[in-house]
């Protein structure tokens, strides 16, 4: 049986995605650039939408999961008057209906407060959401019912300004899965005159941004992967940031944990950690190893067993992959 051919290059490539294609769209147009299939993202963006999206190369895509984790920035712009079919701009117009009330900072506060925190949530009917295996866009546009299950998100940040009768500029911080189109139909509801997301850009995804970001054309017109690769966004896979704790091993431990074994780490300098909860596992010369969960929390946090849930390279406990 033949191997797949192992990865050129591994890391992260943020781009900086137009209006217009879809995110699977850059995603093969980072293919071409990189001369490299394996290439996934960290969170869709619609067709619409602008903005950061993450694009996990090489080894980088077994860290998908994982970059999940980070929560992520948005700014966007509801227009009032009337409620669409999609949640956005490119749906029909459908109730509620009307004139939107005058949007105060007393208004504006309340409706922060109310989506705000963690809350039920349901996803859009023109979504990539999946249920048994289909998209929901998929089952809307077939005319097919479409059961849409409420998700449970968190909102972290919400400010709402309004310099014009019958619209809302929003930043929002939340967790992966929120959908701002639902936010913006939601707000619509509330106020009683109905509302839709006319426009969504994602600044960042954790502590990547988009002004690091390599824009969309850059990516399109990259006649050499080392275009990309050698570009500042370009962000190496022992470079990537995780959103839980770092341990730092010692070269056996390191050898253990790249071949699957559990390790003990000693005086691990991470506080308030909790067993089942996950680690990123570096070798001493700060090579990511992978994630670990960790088992055991002896002598008040100073010892911890942690063992491998996904190790990037197997087998090399250490050394540089750019």
């Amino acid at each position: 049986m033949s191997r797949r051919r192992p990865p050129r290059v591994s890391g992260l490539v943020p781009v900086v995605k137009s209006s217009g294609p879809t995110s699977h769209d850059v995603v093969d147009k980072a293919r071409r650039a990189l001369k490299e299939r394996r290439i996934g993202h960290t969170g869709t963006l619609d067709p619409m939408a602008e903005g950061l999206l993450l694009l996990c190369v090489g080894h980088a895509t077994r860290l998908q999961q994982y970059l999940l984790g980070w929560n992520k920035t948005y700014h966007g712009l509801v227009r009032l008057g009337f409620a669409t079919t999609t949640y956005d701009r490119e749906g029909e117009a459908i109730e509620p209906s009307g004139a939107p009330p005058a949007l105060d900072r007393q208004r504006l506060s309340g409706l922060e407060t109310r989506f705000s925190g963690t809350f039920d949530q349901l996803p859009p009917p023109f979504s990539a959401k999946k249920v048994d295996g289909k998209k929901l866009y998929e089952l809307a546009r077939s005319g097919q019912p479409v059961p849409i299950e409420p998700k449970t998100v968190t909102v972290h940040s919400l400010e709402l300004r309004s310099d014009s009768p019958a619209e809302i500029d929003l930043t929002v911080i939340a967790s992966t899965g929120f959908y701002v189109r639902s936010l913006a139909h939601d707000i619509g509801r509330e106020l009683g005159c109905g509302g839709y997301l006319h426009n969504l850009c994602r600044v960042a995804i954790g502590p990547y941004s988009i002004a690091d970001a390599l824009p969309q054309r850059v990516l399109e017109s990259a006649t050499d992967p080392d275009m990309i690769i050698r570009s500042d966004a370009w962000v190496p896979l022992d470079a990537v940031r995780l959103p839980f704790p770092e341990i730092i091993v010692n070269p056996a431990a390191s050898e253990r944990f790249v071949h699957g074994q559990e390790i003990v780490v000693l005086r691990p300098a991470v506080e308030s950690i909790e067993p089942q909860s996950q680690v990123a596992v570096r070798s001493p010369d700060r090579s990511l190893l992978g994630i670990g969960t960790v088992g055991a929390v002896l002598a008040r946090g100073r010892t911890l067993t942690v063992r491998p849930s996904m190790v990037l390279v197997e087998g090399r406990p250490g050394g540089s992959r750019s």
